[in-house]
Parts: structure tokens; C-alpha cells; sequence
């Protein structure tokens, strides 16, 4: 499988998603966009397209962040849609999907920076991708937008502070509001990056302090996601298998 990155920021690190790819024996490239790096041309070389997170939003213009081109990621996200490759968008990435599908993007109720819970909804726990995470799941969370819903978006899990943290947008296309590749050395990325702005935030109560970061145990929901992206692999070689019209 040739899975592509798209990395923002380099705090804002592929993580769990590039062990499983390594681990897999996958095929791994990447559009580092703070370094220049294009992207894609086209989907025809891509398997899986996985869209990280970052500071900006959909909405965040060149002139604001010269590296980070909103429009042209839509058009890549778009194209793998209709060329029926898998897609996988992480919090900004998540919003891009949205975006891209026709749903802008919202800004969520409540900023969650920590380890939480999501719930699963009726659609998620009875759905054969998701089944391996149970009722409840305490993931990641780094936010304080999330992604659009068009009318075929089935919400998969949401969390006391956002109602949209797991979304299904076509049966090879999710969005993860969440964020569940993050591990030890990923948070110390983005504690580095963001450590100026934690004295402002202890009124809000899903916002975790450093300290509570590191002590966190991330492993459990990277296993999670392991499943889940194993899940998708096979469900992207049958589609593979499928013969053409």
C-alpha cells in the first residue's frame, strides 16, 4: 500500500500513523508543506491519503501562512475521493475533508487540549470499523474547530466538549477530529510549540497542562487506531480487487 502525508508543521508529526505504516511494510511519502515540499499531482500514486493537523484552518490564507495552501489540498482530497483511494484527515485535515466535500468547516463548542473520552454513537458501535473501540475511548484531542458535515457524513463518536470527533464521510474517507497518532514524543512537539499559550487556558476545562500532557498514557488509543487503519487496508485492497466497469 502507498500511503501519502500531508504534514503542516513539523510539530504537528504523523506519529502512531507512520509506525503502522512502517510497521506494515508500507510504501510511505510525504508533502512536508512547511518545507517547501509539493504535493501530489494527482491521486494516482497514492493508496491512502492521510491529512494531518496544524494552527491553521480551512480558512487560513496564503498571504497569512505562505506555506499552507488550502485550496490546492481540497482539490487533492477531492481528487482521491472520486478516484476511490482512502482518506484520512486529522483535526485541520478532518476540516480540509469537510471542506473539500462541500461543508465548511465550524468552530467546536469547547478548545480540548488533552486526554478525554468520546463516546461512540449508535452508528459508530455498531459499525464494523469501529466495533474494536467499545462504547468509550479516551483519545488525544489538540483543538478548537471541527469539520463540516455534508449530508452523507455519518457522525461516528463525539466528546462532552465536541460533537463531532470521529466522522465517516464515504466508506474509504474519515475524518478524525481526535487525535489518536499522537504519542509521548509527538506531545513534546506540540508543548514546545504552544507552551506560552497553556497560562491562559486553566479556565477552560478540557484544557490539560503540560505537566498532565506528559503523564498521560497514550498507547491504548494508538493500539486503537492500529485496528482501525488495518481495517481500512483490507477494506482498500477489495476495493482494489473490484472489477471495472
Amino acid at each position: 500500500m502507498r500511503v501519502h502525508f500531508v504534514v503542516h508543521e513539523a510539530f504537528e508529526a504523523p506519529g502512531a500513523f507512520e509506525t503502522w505504516a512502517k510497521a506494515r511494510g508500507h510504501a510511505i511519502t510525504h508533502s512536508r508543506v512547511y518545507l517547501g515540499e509539493p504535493l501530489p499531482a494527482s491521486a494516482e500514486d497514492i493508496d491512502l491519503l492521510i491529512v494531518m493537523g496544524g494552527p491553521q484552518s480551512p480558512a487560513t490564507t496564503k498571504d497569512e501562512c505562505p506555506h499552507f495552501d488550502a485550496a490546492a489540498e481540497c482539490e487533492l482530497i477531492s481528487d482521491c475521493v472520486k478516484a476511490d483511494r482512502a482518506v484520512i484527515g486529522v483535526c485541520l485535515g478532518s476540516q480540509l475533508i469537510g471542506n473539500a466535500l462541500g461543508a465548511p468547516f465550524e468552530h467546536s463548542p469547547e478548545k480540548e487540549i488533552g486526554k478525554f473520552p468520546i463516546a461512540l454513537t449508535a452508528a459508530g458501535v455498531g459499525h464494523p470499523m469501529f466495533q474494536h473501540f467499545g462504547a468509550t475511548l479516551d483519545v488525544g484531542h489538540w483543538h478548537n474547530d471541527m469539520p463540516g458535515l455534508t449530508k452523507d457524513a455519518v457522525v461516528i463518536a463525539y466528546s462532552a466538549g465536541c460533537p463531532r470527533q470521529i466522522i465517516e464521510y464515504a466508506p474509504l474517507v474519515y475524518g478524525f477530529q481526535c487525535h489518536m497518532e499522537l504519542t509521548a514524543q509527538e506531545i513534546e512537539l506540540l508543548i514546545a510549540a504552544s507552551e506560552a499559550e497553556f497560562p491562559a487556558l486553566t479556565s477552560h476545562r478540557f484544557v490539560q497542562q503540560p505537566d498532565a500532557l506528559r503523564a498521560n498514557d497514550y498507547r491504548a488509543m494508538n493500539e486503537k487506531l492500529f485496528g482501525f487503519l488495518d481495517l481500512l487496508a483490507a477494506a482498500c485492497r477489495r476495493e482494489a480487487a473490484m472489477p471495472t466497469a
